[in-house]
């Protein structure tokens, strides 16, 4: 039986016009991204899909366009789970 490797992939919205990967890792690197983010309270998605698809997008890259709409999913998620709207960042 193989195991699955743990990945995590950060973005950050709202600087440029997308999207865009800030981090990403796995195993250790992984763990260390998501225990970073649950420190400042950063919405964190399970959807190892997506991550496989964010995980071939460069570090500092935007993503690219066949990714917004499962990005916006999450986003719009995110911001729900706050109370927040998108002009409410």
């Amino acid at each position: 039986m193989k195991l699955q490797k743990k990945k995590a992939v950060a973005l950050e919205y709202g600087a440029q016009e997308s999207p865009t990967v800030i981090a990403k890792g796995q195993d250790e690197l992984a763990l260390e991204i998501i225990e970073e983010a649950k420190k400042y309270g950063i919405f964190i998605a399970e959807d190892p899909q997506l991550v496989a698809a964010l995980s071939q997008v460069g570090l500092s890259e935007e993503i690219p366009e066949d990714l917004y709409h499962a990005v916006a999913v999450m986003l719009a998620w995110a911001y729900w789970l706050k109370g927040l709207s998108p002009t409410e960042q």
